[in-house]
């Protein structure tokens, strides 16, 4: 699927539709949908990987409520979990958070510089959508410095079905 409305940069690059999550995004060129081996807190999945073994990857899911107050909290919150789950024993350095909106649902995006030395420098961008007062769903996208633009774009552009 592809979203010719828009003006962004992906303007018409394929879409994943995740209808577990209620959310769809665009993939950049050279991205591929990871069908497989997902962990039962995702519920679908892209990534690109670049000839020198760098990457990055977009993963979604789905939570309970959160009502908007708690937004920020459980968003902050998730982003640090991730950056533990991803890189164990890394160093988190907040460096953005901010409320936001997603097809005009409240939603907050935290942003993290994790490092480590097995894992190097990365940046993890995490946005929480509350689609209603029992259902939320998530965008998390990690990668190294050189995809960041990409992956800011990717979750800039997500969309609630």
């Amino acid at each position: 699927m592809t979203r010719d409305e828009d003006r962004s940069p992906l303007t018409g690059q394929p879409r994943i539709t995740d209808e577990k999550a209620g959310i769809s995004y665009p993939i950049p060129a050279g991205w591929k949908p990871n069908k497989n081996d997902l962990i039962d807190a995702f519920t679908s999945a892209a990534s690109m990987k670049s000839t020198d073994g760098e990457g990055s990857s977009v993963m979604a899911g789905r939570a309970g409520g959160v009502p908007q107050s708690r937004l920020r909290y459980e968003a902050e919150r998730a982003a640090s979990s991730n950056a533990e789950f991803f890189c164990p024993d890394s160093k988190a350095t907040p460096q953005e958070s901010k409320p936001t909106t997603v097809s005009d649902r409240p939603a907050h995006t935290a942003v993290l510089k994790v490092t480590h030395p097995d894992c190097g420098t990365l940046h993890l961008r995490l946005t929480l959508i509350s689609l209603d007062d029992n259902r939320s769903a998530f965008l998390l996208g990690i990668t190294e410095q050189q995809g960041r633009k990409q992956v800011d774009m990717v979750l800039e552009n997500a969309s609630v079905l």
